[in-house]
């Protein structure tokens, strides 16, 4: 008697969880489900909300501060980031981004962004997409180029990551990141290391290619998945344990270690017993040959580094796994800002596609030919200066002439605007 009388208080209490959603405009599905950063946001910061519902903030031009630079830009929370222009932006102080922003490298024309010269920092619920960052040999010798300490619920997706002189990227006490389908390479002196991160918990990298990093591909003091990456020419290590008194986790799973022309026989290595590494179908290819042809990865390979092995995987936050081989191939064609790679990512891509032949690890970024300038482009009319180019509002019956629609959230949870941005890269590989 009481059982059915508990069930009967329970289905009307999902009942009426139903009617409240069904008030709110939302399925029953969202309210099971938190919602994506975008479509194809994979693992632990694959909830991060960004700027979603808040102002849009045209990037005018190419300036280092002052009203529609991207400093400015990124000086304010509940932001969407969209860019009327394309070319480098050249800073020379490090700049501090707010909290809850979505910075859309995707809307630049041509061939994108690049924020030169100086460092950023990200904060919490960011969503960084098609965006080039690169430091300078002219920073301050301890610096990174991209750092997102103390932080949570930040995702990079098509990022490029390139010339720090600490490291490329800096990640330190923070929870629920991810980078997918970047591009972490060429740092500079002294150190030329790719990237720490130092106590995270629940990071995913998946999809990235570290290149032409002396080491810390990257350091992994951290609770980590490390899913389908492409390492290349490392100098003296490739993927590197957290080697401290601390215990670390970390899932290895289906990525492609290749030797270049710097690189050292230690594709992994610094691991101690604290380190508690899963790893599973990862290829290393070292003869240089110029061919794609590696051997499967062996527990004899990480045991004699000196790590806890474990049988089972500490996470599985739901990356779909691609075997070693393809992951190679969609890492060449996605890896960092690709809708339209400049020629420092070609150069750099140029150097994978050689499969042990060519790349180097540079002292300077005028080494390696340095930041040249990028063609200029047309941006698509606004009307309404919400960050919806007037055609595809005309296309999909939205004002041109109110900005009414933009935060308008539709039935898959996205805003117009956000599928707007979605729409823009949804061709290319998820």
């Amino acid at each position: 008697m009481y059982f059915n009388q508990l069930l009967k208080h329970k289905a009307k209490a999902f009942h009426a969880i139903c009617f409240v959603a069904a008030t709110l405009g939302l399925s029953s599905t969202q309210v099971n489900a938190q919602q994506l950063a975008f479509p194809g946001a994979e693992g632990f910061g694959r909830f991060a909300t960004g700027g979603r519902g808040g102002s849009v903030y045209h990037v005018t031009n190419l300036n280092d501060k002052g009203d529609g630079s991207f400093r400015d830009a990124v000086s304010q929370p509940n932001r969407i980031i969209v860019f009327d222009v394309t070319g480098v932006i050249r800073i020379k102080d490090k700049i501090a981004a707010s909290p809850k922003i979505t910075i859309a490298g995707q809307t630049s024309p041509g061939q994108g962004i690049v924020i030169y010269g100086n460092g950023v920092s990200f904060a919490d619920s960011s969503i960084i997409r098609y965006m080039r960052f690169r430091g300078s040999i002219n920073m301050p010798r301890g610096a990174c180029t991209v750092v997102a300490d103390n932080c949570k619920d930040v995702i990079f997706d098509h990022v490029s990551v390139e010339w720090g002189r600490w490291d490329n990227l800096h990640i330190k006490e923070s929870k629920n990141i991810t980078l997918q389908y970047c591009l972490i390479g060429e740092p500079v002196d002294p150190q030329r290391f790719g990237a720490l991160f130092e106590n995270p918990t629940n990071i995913t990298v998946h999809h990235t290619l570290w290149i032409d990093n002396q080491s810390r591909n990257p350091k992994a003091k951290a609770g980590i998945e490390y899913i389908n990456n492409v390492v290349y020419n490392w100098g003296v290590n490739g993927f590197v344990g957290g080697h401290s008194g601390a215990p670390h986790y970390q899932d290895v799973i289906n990525n492609y270690f290749i030797a270049g022309p710097n690189s050292g026989h230690a594709f992994i290595g610094m691991f101690t017993a604290t380190d508690h590494v899963y790893h599973q179908g990862n290829y290393v290819d070292m003869n240089k040959d110029g061919r794609l042809n590696g051997r499967l990865t062996v527990d004899s390979d990480f045991v004699k580094r000196g790590l806890t092995m474990l049988s089972k995987p500490n996470f599985l936050t739901g990356v779909k796994i691609e075997s070693a081989t393809q992951a190679y191939q969609k890492v060449l064609a996605e890896a960092g800002a690709s809708l339209q790679r400049d020629a420092v990512d070609n150069r750099i891509i140029g150097y994978l596609s050689s499969l042990g032949k060519e790349g180097v690890i540079f002292k300077s970024e005028v080494d390696a030919g340095g930041q040249g300038e990028l063609p200029s482009a047309k941006t698509l009319a606004d009307n309404n200066r919400n960050g919806i180019p007037d055609t595809w509002e005309s296309t999909h019956k939205l004002s041109v002439q109110s900005n009414a629609d933009t935060n308008k959230v539709d039935k898959d949870g996205y805003t117009r605007l956000e599928k707007y941005l979605n729409d823009l890269v949804s061709s290319k590989t998820r």
